[in-house]
């Protein structure tokens, strides 16, 4: 695997070695902002310029045997080896083509963004993007890349895996009731007969296709999207014919303060599953969310907040509702040295079967997690981070769980 991951960092060191520059994980802080500043005058057309960027970080834990931190990608977030490159092309005053490749645990290359952006009017704040684009949605996306991330683990509304699927359902309350806690390989009746991973509440290791729009300044901004698959299920080709519609408001009224708010609305059914449900009845096979989020630095000290309300109707079953709670801090103790701690909840709301007793039950395990530690970095461009994790989760099997997690991050 590691001779594997070798050539997978070569591939993508061709692509840092194009030029310095500014890695496309900063760019994708903020969707709407522009790599490159673009003078207003001359009107003269400029030379194509490319910018080329590289980060490569190893994660290392003891085997997560309780499934706390396994993503999408079959992989858990303490437990990886990733490359990857990123180049921004500008073809003109008033466009740029941007994409990454990203490989992990030497599983070969895969384009994880390519987009093509365009800045229709000179001096207006408008951008507009076309591609697989950055998330519209939420604060933790634009801050997912290693270095942004004061710890090793990703928050649990971006990370942890509920039972739903995207190519199977329940038919009955029981049948979602038994898959309590199992969303690293969950099975229904309905649909895909094979047990696989299940849906986070939003999936941050893969972007969605579409069309993205960026209006406004820093201080005040609005960013709206129709991409092709849903926020836990972002797609390249649409598998539904539905779409996704998702905006983002976001408002600065100083430098240390930002306010976030997000909505999302997208189909999150395969369209043959869907097609076998409408005569069923029930709520529409959309995912629905709403997200909140506060960033406020001072002194020493940078705290964040987010929240995401997330409701997915299944025909024939109802609509279920998850929430997700985060709250981190981090205070610089000494010039390149801080401490970091993040304390989240996953609920879920309560539905009735014939298990349990006949009682309300929420209908996905709910699960607690507290994670504290470090960075220290001893070059601009080399970080190093030690945490511990604790993981609870309200079941009788794979109940808890703590790890030791160390990440080694390198970028240029």
């Amino acid at each position: 695997m590691v001779r594997r991951l070798g050539r997978t960092a070569c591939v993508l060191a061709v692509l840092a070695l194009l030029g310095p520059g500014d890695v496309l994980g900063q760019a994708a802080s903020d969707p709407g902002e522009p790599d490159l500043e673009l003078p207003d005058e001359p009107e003269a057309a400029e030379p194509r310029r490319i910018d080329a960027g590289f980060e490569a970080s190893a994660s290392v834990a003891p085997e997560d045997t309780r499934f706390f931190n396994y993503t999408d990608y079959r992989e858990s977030a303490l437990r990886t080896l990733r490359a990857s490159g990123s180049m921004s092309l500008r073809l003109g005053r008033r466009a740029t083509l941007l994409g990454e490749l990203r490989g992990a645990n030497g599983e070969g290359v895969r384009v994880s963004a390519l987009y093509l952006r365009l800045h229709p009017w000179a001096g207006r704040p408008v951008d507009v993007q076309v591609g697989r684009v950055p998330p519209t949605f939420g604060a933790f996306p634009r801050r997912s890349y290693s270095a942004d991330n004061p710890l090793v683990g990703y928050p649990l509304a971006y990370q942890y895996l509920t039972s739903l699927r995207a190519d199977a359902v329940p038919s009955t309350a029981d049948d979602l009731l038994a898959m309590r806690g199992r969303g690293w390989l969950s099975s229904f009746p309905v649909g895909a007969d094979r047990p696989e991973y299940g849906l986070a509440l939003a999936a941050v290791s893969r972007w969605d296709t579409g069309v993205q729009v960026h209006v406004g300044p820093e201080t005040l901004s609005l960013t709206a999207s129709i991409t092709a698959g849903s926020l836990s299920n972002p797609m390249v080709r649409d598998d539904n014919g539905g779409k996704q519609v998702a905006a983002r408001g976001e408002l600065r009224p100083s430098p240390a303060l930002v306010l976030g708010v997000s909505a999302a609305r997208g189909a999150f059914l395969e369209r043959d599953l869907a097609s076998q449900l409408e005569p069923a009845g029930g709520p529409a096979p959309v995912q629905r969310a709403l997200g909140l989020d506060v960033e406020h630095s001072r002194g020493y000290w940078l705290v964040r907040g987010e929240g995401i309300l997330s409701e997915w109707g299944i025909p024939g079953l109802g609509s279920v509702r998850a929430l997700g709670l985060s709250g981190e801090g981090r205070y610089k103790l000494l010039p390149g040295l801080y401490a970091a701690a993040r304390v989240e909840r996953l609920g879920f709301s309560r539905i009735r079967g014939t298990l349990f007793e006949g009682r309300s039950t929420p209908w996905e395990a709910p699960v607690f997690r507290i994670e504290a530690g470090g960075g220290y970095r001893p070059a601009r461009n080399v970080l190093v981070k030690a945490a511990y994790q604790y993981n609870r989760r309200d079941t009788t099997r794979f109940r808890s769980q703590g790890l030791l997690a160390a990440q080694v991050l390198v970028w240029y």
